[in-house]
């Protein structure tokens, strides 16, 4: 395993061999391109490898999974197509262990619990809502969740995700009054500084589907005052 490599384009590898590269993205890096031309975290990933190993043409690189904007933490890319299947398979059979760490203000009802909703994607505002039971369009979003750390002010909560749906930690934390810090989409009263929200994909852990090693990687936290207090 490599040490984690940081470069020109402030990329931070934290992983790398000749299947897979595993990334810590900044908040505010789109991990694929969208509808605001702005630069893919994809795109900045291909011009590493290309300069790193002097490749000439084309670099492959498969999208594994994403992470919304305001969100910091571990993206997986592969970096052949034979294995983008293999880690998509991963992914689907849960077999890919994912944790983050979110800072919220309120405390939430429970010290620990397992949240179950349906959640409902609406495009035209790109939010997504949370119900109690099963309704038209709906799609279960199952987490589980626990208080870690009390911080002056809010309260550092680890989660682990059973199915990963659209925003599902953000509005599912909202839907028990409990919304990320610097979330305005789901009802925190005002943005962070950097536009960020505070939740970063902080651990994740799977079999390495061509080495069959396991594979554990922690994705160190964005430097600065709040996300510092939670390591005190």
């Amino acid at each position: 395993m490599q040490k984690t490599h940081s470069n020109k384009s402030n990329l931070q590898v934290l992983y790398e061999d000749n299947h897979i590269i595993i990334i810590n993205k900044r908040a505010g890096d789109i991990v694929q391109g969208d509808k605001t031309g702005d630069k893919p975290l994809s795109d900045v990933v291909k011009e590493f490898i290309k300069d790193k190993y002097n490749k000439p043409g084309n670099v492959y690189l498969g999208t594994v999974h994403r992470l919304d904007r305001p969100t910091s933490g571990l993206v997986i890319f592969a970096k052949t197509s034979k294995v983008l299947p293999r880690l998509n398979k991963l992914f689907l059979s849960k077999d890919i262990k994912k944790t983050y760490w979110a800072i919220v203000k309120n405390e939430p009802p429970k010290h620990e619990d397992t949240l179950i909703n349906w959640l409902v994607k609406n495009p035209k505002n790109n939010k997504s809502r949370a119900y109690s039971k099963e309704v038209t369009n709906s799609k279960k979003a199952i987490l589980h969740y626990q208080v870690i750390k009390k911080l002056d002010n809010y309260y550092l909560l680890e989660v682990n995700l059973e199915t990963g749906r659209h925003h599902q930690i953000r509005v599912q934390l909202s839907n028990i009054g409990c919304p990320i810090k610097g979330d305005l989409k789901y009802g925190f009263d005002r943005s962070n500084k950097d536009a960020s929200i505070s939740l970063h994909a902080k651990h994740i852990e799977f079999i390495h589907p061509v080495k069959k090693a396991s594979i554990s990687i922690d994705a160190p936290l964005p430097n600065d005052a709040i996300w510092n207090a939670c390591l005190v």
